[in-house]
């Protein structure tokens, strides 16, 4: 992971509406996936878009209230050989 919206431990003020990881290789964007969870529990199951660069996951969610969060991301590599995840902290304020 090279990158991502929000930056890890990030504080979002207003709309949080996209959502982004950006890897150093192309990823399977039809196998990965993205999720907004709360207190250990999926809040937002997010799509990636399919015509976002071929580095990168894109979705977007509606605006969240606030609170503590963690944008959860997991890929494959495009050989599908290798699932690589991990979790993004950020938090909502009003």
């Amino acid at each position: 992971m090279m990158d991502s919206a929000p930056q890890a431990h990030a504080v979002i003020q207003g709309r949080s509406s996209e959502f982004f990881v950006r890897f150093d290789r192309p990823v399977d964007h039809v196998r990965s996936s993205l999720s907004i969870r709360r207190d250990g529990e999926v809040v937002e199951r997010l799509q990636p878009r399919l015509e976002s660069a071929p580095q990168v996951l894109f979705a977007r969610a509606p605006t969240l209230p606030s609170g503590s969060y963690q944008l959860h991301w997991a890929v494959r590599t495009l050989t599908g050989a290798k699932e690589i995840q991990g979790d993004i902290p950020f938090t909502v304020k009003d």
